[in-house]
């Protein structure tokens, strides 16, 4: 006998007279006729090789293979039960299982301390793996299944994914404290373009977001590979660069050695955005995620408009341009 003549069917048959101890009974319990389910009693047993019930005038017993069979039969009944309670799930829930969700590197370490303990309360059926790369990394695992969703800044090359932007992150200038720009009037972006220019290496799309801030640049200076190292080049005195406001530590450096300054005016940022496969049959619940990133926007962001969600500029255009930017929010530069 193989898997394809076994019915769930007829171990409920099963089941339920052992549980009864009666084919009336159990036929009763199961909605059919009594000579229907001792029919399809005996064809299971004359496929298994096995008689599982003695059988009298007055009682029906289980035999002691029929004990075996009928234990297993239960296991396997109920997880057949399990897998339709797990698809009742995943219809009434917005998003259930396992979820990879990936984030840009200079998003990622700053934003999700702050929004985690609420994703687990809004999903609480949802099991995050959590991990951080550059934005070309990210879009080939989301191509290729091995991310499912992943927070990245626009614009991105969205052929075959779905983008929706979340909220506008605003740029600071971090300076040493002994720099001009460290006091006087708040900085403008296109007079940071000179050779203490600090920038991240070719593949951060924070290198090309500051580049497209700053304008055409003059001579810019150093490279560093992590955030984090530009933080440290600016505390040594090695220039000045752009932050994400999310990656500003609150209140003064303890050190005194470097500043933050607000930009005059709306300053860049960037716009940053949850993409997913469109084909992904839980494109409904990745939706209901990122409303939920929108109506969690940080503090010192501004969320896009609903309306805003699906309508991007194509790949490369400055969104400062567009007219759907959220009122008074930072200008967003593009970025790869």
């Amino acid at each position: 006998m193989n898997l394809s003549g076994l019915s769930l069917r007829d171990l409920e048959y099963v089941v339920a007279v052992a549980d009864e101890g009666h084919f009336g009974r159990a036929a009763e319990r199961c909605n059919v006729s009594q000579p229907t389910l001792s029919v399809q009693v005996r064809k299971l047993e004359n496929a298994l090789g096995l008689t599982l019930f003695e059988r009298s005038n007055r009682r029906v017993l289980l035999t002691v293979a029929g004990q075996g069979i009928v234990r297993q039969a239960r296991v396997v009944l109920g997880e057949a039960q399990r897998l339709l309670a797990l698809a009742v799930e995943g219809r009434g829930s917005p998003l259930t299982g396992r979820l990879v969700l990936a984030a840009i590197q200079t998003l990622g370490p700053y934003y999700f301390p702050l929004v985690l303990r609420l994703l687990r309360q809004e999903f609480p059926l949802l099991t995050l793996a959590l991990s951080e790369a550059r934005t070309a990394e990210i879009l080939d695992g989301l191509r290729d299944g091995r991310i499912d969703a992943a927070l990245v800044s626009l614009p991105v090359a969205a052929s075959g994914l779905t983008v929706s932007p979340l909220f506008v992150e605003p740029f600071r200038l971090a300076c040493p404290a002994d720099h001009a720009f460290a006091q006087g009037a708040p900085p403008r972006a296109e007079n940071l373009n000179g050779p203490d220019l600090l920038l991240l290496d070719e593949g951060n799309c924070l290198r090309d977001q500051t580049i497209a801030a700053c304008g055409t640049l003059r001579g810019a200076g150093r490279h560093a590979t992590s955030l984090e190292t530009l933080r440290s080049m600016v505390a040594a005195g090695a220039g000045y660069t752009l932050i994400p406001a999310l990656a500003v530590p609150a209140g003064p450096d303890p050190s005194g050695l470097t500043v933050m300054r607000h930009f005059e005016g709306e300053g860049p940022g960037r716009t940053v955005a949850l993409a997913w496969r469109s084909s992904d049959p839980r494109a409904a619940g990745l939706a209901h995620l990122a409303a939920f990133f929108r109506a969690h926007a940080p503090a010192g962001t501004a969320a896009c408009r609903e309306e805003e969600a699906y309508g991007l500029p194509p790949h490369g255009e400055d969104r400062r341009r567009g007219p759907d930017r959220p009122s008074g929010a930072p200008t967003a530069p593009a970025s790869p």
